[in-house]
């Protein structure tokens, strides 16, 4: 299997008088739910289809949970997921405080697996 990929033109932001450059740019080739993971994992073990999606249903709602609390999530190899956070930025510490917060993100870091996966893709131009 290839991941799909198509050339997109860019500006460069720093100079908007420059001409466009084509850059590649990942295509998804579907997507996969919650229904098609559980129906999946249920093909692969002896848990049944509705255990799978209950517990894939449990498991987002105790990462959001957790990420809500402050707290690094750790799903072994799969990898982390953690808040992020953007501010303006001020002279003193003491000036720092919540309304200078300016956008927050969920960040995730892949396990090992996951990151071998990025150094062995093979890549083919979508038609």
């Amino acid at each position: 299997m290839s991941v799909k990929f198509k050339a997109q033109a860019k500006r460069n932001p720093q100079d908007i008088t420059l001409p466009e450059r084509y850059y590649a740019a990942s295509v998804a080739d579907g997507e996969v739910d919650l229904d098609i993971l559980a129906e999946q994992i249920a093909y692969e073990c002896t848990v049944t289809e509705s255990d799978c999606y209950a517990v894939l249903l449990s498991l987002e709602r105790n990462i959001i949970n957790s990420l809500n609390q402050g707290r690094i999530v750790k799903l072994g190899r799969l990898g982390n997921f953690q808040i992020g956070i953007s501010s303006s930025g001020v002279d003193t510490p003491e000036e720092v405080n919540a309304t200078l917060i300016t956008k927050s993100r969920v960040l995730f870091r892949p396990g090992k697996r996951l990151k071998q996966l990025l150094l062995v893709l093979s890549y083919k131009k979508a038609s």
